[in-house]
């Protein structure tokens, strides 16, 4: 498998200090302290802020979208939209 040396990055996890630099194909490798991994934002203190942002940002973008755009705003069809649309983004890898 080749890796593309661009995208790969480096990642320290924990409080302590490492001043190493890590080398692939004789290029340096960038060091992140938050990154994107399978739509989850992994960061390197190992708290969930960024993902529970994200996730609510992405579930407030699609309520204000279904609340302009719904003009018949019915209980059953808002309640029906909000499960369907809204409450996945809300719902999705919190517990990771």
């Amino acid at each position: 498998m080749v890796f593309n040396v661009d995208k790969c990055k480096v990642m320290r996890v924990g409080n302590w200090e490492d001043s190493r630099t890590y080398y692939m194909e004789d290029r340096e490798l960038s060091v992140v302290s938050c990154e994107k991994d399978l739509d989850i934002w992994i960061s390197a203190d190992m708290k969930c802020s960024k993902q529970s942002m994200c996730a609510c940002n992405k579930a407030m973008k699609v309520l204000s979208m279904i609340k302009r755009t719904i003009r018949f705003k019915n209980m059953r069809v808002m309640l029906s939209l909000y499960k369907s649309l809204v409450r996945r983004h809300v719902e999705y890898c919190i517990s990771a």
